[in-house]
């Protein structure tokens, strides 16, 4: 069974920094990607920054600059440094893996539980 556990998120005034963290744990045989999406109250949940596993990222263009996303492969974990915060940041973080578990057959995705992230005015 694999697992995705968030932390990091918090309340910070805006031009502020967090770091959020996502460590996966379990069964896993190998992770294509890694990355962070967010969901503001009312609306869709929309991809912040991924992370493959050939070291390429993407990134939203509303955070282009001012966030950045890293992964540690030996300890399956992926960050999401974020500076500059504005209020329109604010939302709960969602960490999201595509993993191939150990004796599986399909890569799958895998979620995270969800850390908020305040950014005050």
């Amino acid at each position: 069974q694999v697992q995705l556990v968030e932390s990091g998120g918090g309340l910070v005034q805006a031009g502020g920094s967090l770091r959020l963290s996502c460590a996966a744990s379990g069964s896993i045989f190998s992770i294509m990607i890694m990355g962070w999406y967010r969901q503001a109250p009312g609306k869709q949940r929309d991809l912040v920054a991924v992370s493959t596993s050939g070291g390429s990222t993407n990134y939203a263009d509303s955070v282009k600059g001012r966030f950045t996303i890293s992964r540690d492969d030996a300890k399956n974990t992926v960050y999401l440094q974020m500076t500059s915060l504005k209020p329109e940041d604010t939302a709960v973080y969602f960490c999201n893996a595509r993993i191939l578990a150990m004796g599986g057959v399909s890569w799958k995705d895998y979620w995270g539980q969800g850390t908020q992230v305040t950014v005050s005015s």
